[in-house]
């Protein structure tokens, strides 16, 4: 559990690319919506303030 605690921050990180990857690779319209992008840009920063948090407070 505690390893998963302290990936959950890339894990985020990742699910945010992976969204942005996969509209630009699909040749998708959503890539014209803001609301995706601003979607990913949030879960890519989230996901980063959340690992530096977690990985602030957990010691090994």
């Amino acid at each position: 559990m505690k390893i998963l605690l302290k990936n959950l921050g890339l894990i985020i990180m990742v699910l945010g690319a992976l969204i942005l990857i996969g509209i630009f690779l699909t040749g998708s319209e959503l890539i014209n919506n803001n609301y995706v992008l601003g979607g990913s840009l949030f879960l890519l920063i989230f996901g980063l303030i959340i690992y530096i948090i977690i990985n602030k407070n957990i010691k090994d």
